[in-house]
C-alpha cells in the first residue's frame, strides 16, 4: 500500500500558513499609504518565502503522481487545477492555480522525459535565474524553475547530512542579502533573499521537525487545496475589517484565528476521511468516478501519495 510521505505534508502546512498570513497582509491597501514596523517585518521575513516552498513541493509530488499513474492522468489533473483557478479567480484575482495548472502541463510534463536527477535540476536552476532577472520580472516566471528544481532535488535525493550546512548557508545568505536590500531597494537583491530565505526555511523544519511539531502542520498540508481556496474566501470576507485597521495587527489576527480553525477542521476531516472536500472533488473529477473517501474505521490508514500540491 501506498502511504503519505510526513515531511513532505509538514512541509506543505507549514507553506499554507505563511500564504495565508502573506495573503492577508497583501490585502491591506493603507500599507502603501501608511507603513507601520509590522509590514517590515512581513516583507523583509515572510513575503516571497511560501510560494517558492509550494512550487518545490508540486515539482515533487508531479514525480510521486506518475509513480502508477500515466501522464495522461496528470494532464487531466492539471486540467482540472487550471479549472479550479478559474472559478476562484472570480472572486480572488491573484489566485495561482491557473498558473500552476498552466507551467505544470507547459513544463513538467515534458521534464519527465528528460535524464533524471542534476540535468533537471540544472535546467530548473537557470529558469530561476533567468525569472529573477530584472529585465524578466520575476514573480510567476520563477515557478517553472522552481518546479524543475523540486523534480531535481527528489531525483537526486541528498543526503540528509545537507541539511544542517544547507540551513547554516542559506540562512547566512537570507539575512545578508535582506540587509543589502534595505539599503539597496533592489529587486533582484530582495528575489535572491526571499529565495534564500525559502530555503533555510524548508531546511530548517526539516531539521526541528518532531513527531508532535508534524501531527500540527500535517492536516493543513493534506488539504492544502482546500485550505487555500477558503482562507482567500476569508479575506474578501474580512477586507472591510482589514483595511479599517490602521495598525494591522488585525492581519495576524486574522491569518491566526483562520489557520487555527483550518488546523482544527482538517484534522477532524481527516480522521473520518481519505481527502479533503476539494481535494476529493479534484480526484474525482480527474478518474471521472467516484472516489471512496470515507474511512471504513478508525484504523483504516490507507492513504494515496499525495497529489500535486498546491498553494
Amino acid at each position: 500500500m501506498k502511504t503519505r510521505i510526513h515531511e513532505l505534508d509538514a512541509l506543505r502546512g507549514f507553506a499554507v500558513g505563511g500564504i495565508m498570513l502573506v495573503n492577508t497582509w497583501q490585502h491591506v491597501e493603507l500599507k502603501k499609504a501608511h507603513p507601520v514596523g509590522l509590514d517590515w517585518f512581513v516583507e523583509a521575513l515572510f513575503q516571497s518565502r511560501f510560494y517558492p516552498i509550494f512550487s518545490l513541493l508540486f515539482g515533487i509530488s508531479f514525480l510521486l503522481f506518475l509513480q502508477g499513474n500515466s501522464r495522461l492522468a496528470l494532464l487531466s489533473r492539471l486540467f482540472w487545477l487550471f479549472c479550479f483557478g478559474v472559478i476562484q479567480h472570480q472572486f480572488y484575482e491573484g489566485e495561482v492555480l491557473t498558473d500552476y495548472a498552466f507551467y505544470g502541463a507547459l513544463v513538467l510534463l515534458p521534464a519527465s522525459f528528460l535524464p533524471p536527477g542534476l540535468p533537471v535540476l540544472l535546467l530548473g536552476l537557470v529558469g530561476v535565474g533567468w525569472a529573477a532577472h530584472p529585465a524578466v520580472g520575476g514573480g510567476v516566471l520563477l515557478i517553472p524553475g522552481l518546479f524543475l528544481a523540486g523534480m531535481g532535488i527528489w531525483q537526486l535525493r541528498p543526503p540528509r547530512s545537507l541539511l544542517l550546512p544547507g540551513f547554516a548557508v542559506s540562512a547566512l545568505a537570507s539575512v545578508l542579502l535582506t540587509l543589502a536590500w534595505t539599503s539597496t531597494n533592489d529587486w533582484t537583491v530582495y528575489s535572491a533573499a526571499a529565495l534564500a530565505g525559502a530555503a533555510a526555511y524548508v531546511l530548517g523544519l526539516l531539521l526541528i521537525l518532531r513527531p508532535w511539531l508534524s501531527a500540527l502542520l500535517e492536516p493543513l498540508g493534506r488539504m492544502a487545496l482546500t485550505n487555500y481556496v477558503s482562507g482567500t474566501a476569508v479575506i474578501i470576507l474580512a477586507l472591510p475589517l482589514l483595511e479599517s485597521d490602521r495598525s494591522r495587527w488585525s492581519v495576524v489576527g486574522l491569518a491566526a484565528v483562520t489557520l487555527l480553525v483550518q488546523g482544527l477542521f482538517s484534522r477532524w476531516w481527516l480522521d473520518r476521511f481519505r481527502y479533503g472536500p476539494l481535494e476529493w472533488i479534484w480526484r474525482c473529477l480527474t478518474w471521472f468516478r467516484m472516489v471512496p473517501n470515507r474511512l471504513q474505521s478508525s484504523r483504516d490508514q490507507n492513504r494515496p501519495l499525495p497529489d500535486p500540491g498546491v498553494p
